[in-house]
């Protein structure tokens, strides 16, 4: 005889967005927590009730640059550009209240559905707007941001007209002079996109540094790679500490040992066409942020489970 699930079990949302089929997943682990996929691939996690929770590893070492780019508790004004289901806007708002954040996400059906089903609290200093990352960073204001965070995929590829050098200096316009552009890209040996990026951001801005999981940097495996560039130094020394210390820890390069990593085949200055993203890898996973002795991954509802399982964690680049 089948038990009846509980009267109050969070249920699995599936809807048609602009960009595919997104879902909306319950974790059975944590009360109001959900996990969000699109065409089955992973983007977001958010926990309503504890929005400083970072699931995805990536996430947790770009909320780590979000810590120390200035005091502690200080707001910031903050452009987005890629939106999922809003994890690191809900921690800024949290984390640095009072902050200004404006959301870009050109898939508006996305958006509809996160606002519905995992809305943002009253005051929180966010706005989402559905557009087009590249058209919105041009129309905003000169030195009107602290904080950039780029977290844009176009299936598993950053849009080629986010990788020029074009667009790294609408980035730098747009961020005041002690400002921080941030960006969630991905990458595998050897490494061509990621050069060409470090290279294109470095004709751009005086500092840069890389954040990644050593087995990534030493092309054990595809994955992510934050990428963080400014004109003024960022605090490395406490940078380092806190990637060290996550489940997964990272490591940071900066300086020198970035720059000259960025040696590649063509000056970006003269190239018109941007760099071209690469496909992960068929079968690579995505890591969550849980240490090896949790689950792997969320788990979700047995609603959820009968209406098709979880995806596999990863075969493109969270948002």
């Amino acid at each position: 005889m089948n038990e009846s699930l509980p009267v109050d079990e969070p249920i699995p949302v599936t809807r048609e967005v602009d960009h595919g089929v997104a879902k909306l997943m319950p974790d059975v682990d944590r009360d109001r927590a959900w996990l969000l996929t699109v065409d089955g691939a992973p983007q977001s996690y958010v926990d309503l009730d504890e929005p400083t929770h970072l699931e995805f590893e990536y996430a947790r070492r770009l909320g780590h640059v979000l810590d120390v780019v200035a005091e502690p508790g200080l707001p910031l004004d903050v452009l987005h550009l890629g939106g999922g289901a809003l994890t690191l806007p809900r921690y800024v708002a949290v984390t640095r209240p009072g902050s200004r954040q404006d959301v870009v996400e050109a898939d508006r059906g996305l958006l509809e559905l996160v606002a519905e089903h995992l809305p943002l609290p009253d005051g929180s200093g966010v706005t989402v707007h559905g557009a087009d990352a590249r058209a919105w960073l041009e129309a905003a204001p000169d030195g009107s941001a602290d904080v950039i965070v780029a977290d844009v995929f176009g299936g598993s590829r950053v849009p080629a007209h986010l990788t020029s050098v074009a667009y790294a200096r609408e980035a730098a316009r747009v961020l005041r002079a002690d400002g921080v552009y941030l960006a969630n890209l991905a990458d595998a040996a050897p490494f061509a996109f990621l050069r060409a990026q470090l290279a294109t951001f470095g004709a751009v801005f005086q500092e840069l540094a890389l954040i990644a999981e050593p087995a990534v940097l030493r092309g054990r495996r595809f994955g992510n790679a934050v990428l963080v560039a400014s004109q003024q130094p960022v605090d490395t020394a406490a940078l380092v500490r806190l990637v060290a210390s996550d489940a997964f820890p990272a490591r940071l390069e900066h300086g020198l040992a970035v720059r000259g990593s960025s040696s590649v085949r063509r000056d970006p200055s003269r190239t018109r066409t941007p760099f071209r993203h690469p496909s992960p890898r068929r079968g690579v996973r995505h890591r969550l942020i849980r240490p090896p002795s949790s689950p792997a991954a969320p788990r979700v509802s047995t609603r959820c489970a009968a209406a098709g399982s979880v995806p596999p964690v990863r075969t493109t680049p969270p948002r």
